[in-house]
């Protein structure tokens, strides 16, 4: 059984390494596939459209994320079933959500049996203590009904994704989230740039927070010159923004979650 492995640990520290450890004592034969550990701390927005972005390319199986400023608190710990039977295990703040969403929610348990925990569970690392041996459990074959009480799929934690908006000869978007390369993904698809007039070629005006840029929509790097702010179909099918052989988002010192509106030229 594959698990796959989301957060916002970083690898500068033991983090990642001792939930892999936890892993593979319980289910030594459970293939684990990091996805990241890049996730910035507390962005549960960004690791829930990095997981569902993902989650196509990852072979079926247990999908472990924790990006969880909320540990220690009221939220709950999560093993979810899709319809197609993935398993899902996280907090309850929505990371899990717009991925297990895909295939629909079969089933969702609150992690509350401590059989399938570690004997001492902390305050501050349900990653290590809750989360991965509930998803080694999953690995090795244990009913997600095992790990505990049965919660309604309608009452748990949902994200509320911002939508783009149009006006005359406007776009109005929300900036998702920032690559390590600088570039900006928008809550925006092809289909919606092109409704509004904006196709291959066409000359934008970017405005982020009241700065202004001038871009230009392309469909690959190639079609622009090293320094240009291009608009383009990224690999997961949503626009972004980009400058060719640079860092978009130092430019326009974007961040996420800013409004940003585009007007075809």
């Amino acid at each position: 059984m594959f698990i796959t492995f989301l957060t916002d640990f970083g690898l500068q520290d033991d983090f990642v390494g001792t939930c892999h450890g936890v892993i593979k004592r319980i289910a030594p034969e459970a293939q684990i596939i990091d996805i990241t550990h890049g996730i910035p701390p507390q962005a549960v927005l960004q690791g829930a459209l990095v997981l569902a972005n993902t989650l196509p390319y990852m072979p079926h199986g247990v999908h472990l994320a924790v990006v969880d400023p909320g540990v220690g608190g009221h939220r709950r710990p999560l093993a979810l079933q899709d319809a197609e039977g993935r398993f899902y295990v996280g907090p309850d703040n929505g990371l899990l959500l717009p991925a297990a969403d895909r295939a629909g929610i079969a089933a969702a348990h609150e992690l509350a049996n401590p059989t399938y925990a570690l004997d001492s569970v902390s305050r501050t690392f349900h990653g290590r203590d809750l989360f991965s041996p509930a998803a080694a459990h999953l690995a090795r074959g244990v009913a997600v009904a095992e790990l505990g009480p049965p919660v309604d799929p309608e009452g748990l934690v949902r994200l509320e994704l911002p939508e783009p908006s149009f006006g005359e000869g406007i776009v109005h978007a929300t900036t998702l989230y920032v690559d390590s390369f600088g570039n900006i993904a928008l809550n925006l698809t092809r289909d919606d740039l092109e409704s509004a007039g904006v196709v291959p070629g066409t000359r934008v005006e970017l405005d982020l927070s009241g700065s202004q840029f001038y871009a230009v929509a392309a469909r690959t790097f190639a079609d622009a010159r090293p320094g240009d702010v291009i608009l383009y179909e990224d690999s997961y099918r949503n626009m972004s923004i980009a400058i060719s052989n640079g860092n978009a988002a130092a430019l326009l010192h974007a961040e996420v979650g800013q409004p940003l509106t585009i007007r075809p030229l």
